[in-house]
């Protein structure tokens, strides 16, 4: 159930980043974390808010886009409406930004710090079509959450 499997992961990650404040290595673990967790993902990772776009951050996949401007593709969507978009097929998502021609749908979620700028986004790809739904949505919320002492 991928209810159980985000509730394990999510305890994992609370005690894998307890303590740590570098961003790189935490980001870099999380993804690793995820990816572990859900290995039928094509792409897992983080892009961060750096001179007025998003720049590529720890991942886990094949090779990615290194810039993303806001509102472009869902990951600059996402920074720009500040919410998280569920995409079932990548390719009905007006300007989406194809990085790899794998992937088929996803999700990406903005991450705020402790004062409530949005300095990222969590974004991952799946190769298969209808991947995500609310319950992603709503564990991955969770995780970027845990995530705003260390942004």
């Amino acid at each position: 159930m991928k209810s159980s499997r985000y509730e394990l992961v999510l305890k994992q990650i609370s005690a894998l980043i307890a303590g740590e404040t570098d961003e790189t290595a935490v980001l870099a673990n999380v993804s690793s974390a995820l990816a572990t967790a859900f290995p039928e993902w094509l792409w897992t990772g983080f892009y961060l808010v750096r001179n007025g776009e998003l720049l590529l951050g720890p991942f886990q996949g094949p090779v990615a886009c290194y810039h993303i401007k806001k509102g472009r593709g869902v990951c600059g969507s996402s920074w720009e409406r500040e919410e998280t978009i569920v995409v079932p097929d990548v390719e009905e998502f007006p300007g989406h930004i194809a990085c790899s021609s794998l992937s088929r749908s996803e999700i990406v979620v903005p991450m705020y710090s402790k004062k409530g700028d949005i300095v990222g986004v969590l974004d991952i790809d799946s190769p298969e079509i209808g991947t995500f739904d609310h319950i992603d949505k709503q564990y991955l919320e969770q995780l970027v959450s845990v995530l705003k002492d260390i942004l």
